[in-house]
């Protein structure tokens, strides 16, 4: 994962999951997780239950994980707080991660960023042990350029955001992602790439899953989704989909992981041009 030196299973346990589960639903994904070889979680305080739902069962495993929290508190105080409670509930003494989350704009990078801003609160908090790395993470489309503008202003260790083919169909995304990812390589920023098994934006349809999005769900629709994000230059890993019930598939996928060929890539990205974005 970059600088930080970690190295991450290509599958990271992604605690959005956990949002609306009950403990038994939230201890039987992460033990399956863990059998699988997971050794990463990312987790935020914005995530429904989850915080609370991951602390007992991380309490009985926190040296088997790098783990990741989040903030997505713009200012210094109630970043302190979202942090305290975020250790609290998640029964550990020390993040291995701080990120700042759901930075969208380049206003919230701003508040972030400025005096009095959250971005104080993951410096204090290294410099006190409470962290070791510091990342940015958010989606939208404006989120590669946003963070391309971020690594200028503070030397973040890792970014996480959105690459999907639906995503790369805006060539305007895309040549901004691929700047992006170039600039992480260069400095040896750790990438985390979410979305992965995006499909489009669920419109008037039912959702059948917990995911904001429609992911697609057939075994070999998500074998291309993670094919196709981790096949990008210089990205680490994936953190599982928003649904515990995907995580056997996005795992799979994992498991029989190989490069995706760019021609395979550019028609995945042609077959995605119909779809109905879902990024405001």
């Amino acid at each position: 994962l970059g600088r930080t030196g970690q190295l991450s299973t290509l599958v990271i346990y992604g605690g959005a999951a956990l949002g609306n589960r009950t403990q038994d639903e939230a201890n039987a994904a992460l033990d399956m997780a863990l059998a699988a070889g997971v050794n990463h979680i990312d987790v935020a305080p914005t995530y429904g239950k989850a915080e609370a739902l991951m602390g007992p069962w991380l309490e009985q495993h926190r040296d088997k994980f790098f783990l990741g929290c989040k903030t997505e508190q713009r200012g210094r105080d109630e970043a302190w707080k979202a942090l305290e409670t975020s250790l609290k509930l998640l029964h550990t003494d020390k993040l291995d991660l701080h990120q700042l989350h759901a930075v969208t704009s380049m206003d919230e990078l701003d508040q972030a960023t400025g005096k009095g801003g959250a971005l104080e609160v993951l410096i204090e908090a290294r410099e006190q042990g409470l962290t070791q790395w510091l990342g940015i993470t958010g989606h939208g489309w404006e989120a590669p350029s946003v963070f391309s503008e971020a690594l200028e202003r503070f030397d973040f260790d890792t970014v996480m955001f959105p690459i999907f083919p639906g995503a790369y169909a805006n060539a305007d995304y895309r040549r901004d992602a691929e700047t992006l990812l170039q600039k992480c390589v260069q400095r040896d920023v750790g990438v985390m790439i979410i979305k992965s098994v995006a499909k489009e934006a669920w419109a008037d349809r039912p959702r059948s899953y917990d995911t904001w999005y429609e992911p697609y769900a057939m075994q070999e629709k998500i074998n291309q989704g993670v094919r196709f994000a981790l096949s990008q230059p210089g990205v680490t890993a994936i953190p599982a989909a928003g649904d515990v019930r995907l995580l056997p598939l996005v795992l799979q996928a994992a498991e029989n992981f190989t490069p995706m060929p760019q021609d395979e890539q550019e028609a995945l990205v042609e077959q995605a041009r119909d779809l109905q974005p879902f990024f405001a």
